[in-house]
């Protein structure tokens, strides 16, 4: 009896490029640069250091930054408050001044967190957060003296600045009161006293100005702070909450469901938005004034090409449930873990120690060129706008989570609605190869000091490369070719 032999031979077949019609007369929304308004920094202080301002500059440059956010303004190193010796309030602005104006001179406004509590407000004994400039979370010792301060620094921002100016602001009461960053007991019901103390007194100087919270941690309180306010009369013109995509699902909506830090942010942001729109005061502006990839140290993910899909996913999801999101941080001129001690140690930054751009600062300014107009597509890795000359804008990406390798893919691009005649795509990719320093750092041996010569080749390496130059085809296809952890900006004029 004879016997077949089968052989079977394993043939690797690539997977179909995803086809994405983009139609430049078709049905388009408003697409407000929600994600390029706000950016977050480390704490007041630092402001006033010329490193800082270089890569406010630098972000000024390159997005459409209009406010900035740091923790701290009323710590004690910028010198607010002090008691004499009948322990009346004694007011120090200086610092203040000199913070605020260095940030107005470079085109910017501050988002103000009114916080820390100076030491001498603060009930005993302090509390003190472990993080290296020490800033106290204790509640004040009396919350007329805390209302006070608010009164007479919004007072003499008003009278410094004029109250057109300052209207323009915001003024946001504390920092993750839900979390560690606040001692009061109970935390939520002395954080509604904080917060009215503080919203009292700012109406009380102006009506105009604009005040909101509860700037919590992992999308908390927020339809709950709505129901105080509406229910005590308390003024509230805006509401402030946190998430970032490591943030657990137990955490941010009470489940044991696994969210990956792709969806986490829009997962976050459309629970808040739902709660706003069902609410006493539906129309509040939501403002998420800090949210990254990550809320640790990761430099697989903030340091890496990793952000620029992950940046631009977000957009996609989150358009529509926000009004700003601020990026933490622009800047690694940060201290909150202590004097940094080597570039890419997984900062939240834009830019590294030494102003070297990270390959997510190179993202922000790619998104930054989208047009204010957004076109439907059918795709969850495609972003196709029109700006107001008629240019089409398209972001495309391939994802692929921070510790996956991930691998290459093609995307055929479909333009329909061109003028008759030749068209060309101008493109511009972030990855690994484009807009990134990391590899060259990597090849350096990773330097924990660089010489001013490797921080001038860091900077150089960190640079976008020469865009492409691709002709359209007369059926308007363009075929792109995304590497892993790749962001391209493909314009069609």
């Amino acid at each position: 009896m004879k016997r077949l032999r089968l052989v079977f031979i394993a043939i690797a077949v690539p997977a179909l490029a995803e086809t994405v019609v983009i139609d430049s007369a078709g049905a388009s929304h408003p697409f407000p640069h929600f994600w390029e308004q706000v950016f977050g920094s480390g704490r007041a202080n630092l402001a006033l250091r010329e490193s800082y301002r270089r890569d406010l500059r630098a972000m000024r440059s390159a997005t459409a930054i209009q406010y900035v956010r740091f923790h701290a303004i009323f710590h004690d190193e910028n010198g607010v408050y002090d008691e004499d010796a009948q322990g009346r309030p004694v007011y120090n602005f200086s610092y203040v001044d000199q913070i605020y104006d260095g940030l107005l001179e470079d085109g910017v406004r501050p988002f103000v967190e009114l916080s820390f509590m100076p030491r001498k407000l603060s009930a005993a004994p302090p509390v003190v957060f472990p993080f290296w400039y020490k800033p106290l979370v204790s509640p004040p010792k009396d919350y007329g003296k805390w209302g006070e301060l608010v009164r007479a620094f919004a007072q003499h921002l008003v009278d410094r600045y004029g109250i057109d100016e300052v209207a323009e602001w915001y003024f946001e009461v504390w920092n993750e009161p839900n979390i560690l960053f606040w001692a009061g007991k109970p935390p939520e019901s002395t954080y509604y006293q904080l917060y009215a103390a503080a919203a009292g007194a700012l109406k009380g100087v102006d009506r105009r100005l604009r005040v909101g919270g509860p700037a919590t941690a992992q999308a908390a309180w927020v339809d709950r702070l709505i129901a105080y306010a509406a229910k005590n009369n308390v003024p509230i013109d805006f509401v402030s909450t946190h998430v970032y995509g490591n943030d657990s699902a137990r955490d941010v909506f009470g489940t044991d469901e696994k969210i990956s830090r792709r969806d986490m942010v829009a997962r976050a942001a459309r629970k808040v938005f739902d709660q706003v729109k069902h609410s006493a005061l539906p129309d509040l502006p939501i403002h998420w004034t800090e949210y990254n990839a990550s809320y640790s140290s990761e430099p697989a993910v903030t340091e890496a090409p990793f952000m620029g899909p992950w940046l631009a996913n977000n957009i996609r999801e989150c358009d529509g449930l926000v009004s700003s999101m601020s990026y933490w941080t622009f800047s690694d001129v940060f201290e909150e873990g202590g004097v940094v001690k080597t570039p890419f140690y997984g900062g939240f930054g834009l830019f590294a120690e030494g102003g070297i751009p990270k390959a997510a600062f190179h993202a922000f300014r790619l998104l930054h060129q989208l047009g204010t107009e957004r076109l439907t597509v059918d795709s969850e890795s495609v972003l196709a706008t029109r700006r107001a000359d008629g240019a089409l804008e398209v972001a495309a990406w391939n994802y692929a989570a921070p510790e996956e390798a991930g691998s290459p893919t093609e995307l055929s691009l479909l333009f329909k609605g061109l003028t008759a005649g030749k068209h060309t795509a101008r493109i511009e990719r972030v990855d690994a190869e484009h807009g990134s320093p990391l590899k060259a750092w990597e090849d350096m041996g990773r330097p924990a000091s660089p010489s001013r010569a490797q921080i001038a080749a860091l900077r150089s390496a960190g640079q976008p490369g020469v865009p492409e130059t691709m002709e359209i085809g007369g059926d308007g296809s363009l075929k792109l070719k995304l590497g892993a952890h790749c962001l391209a900006l493909v314009e069609v004029r």
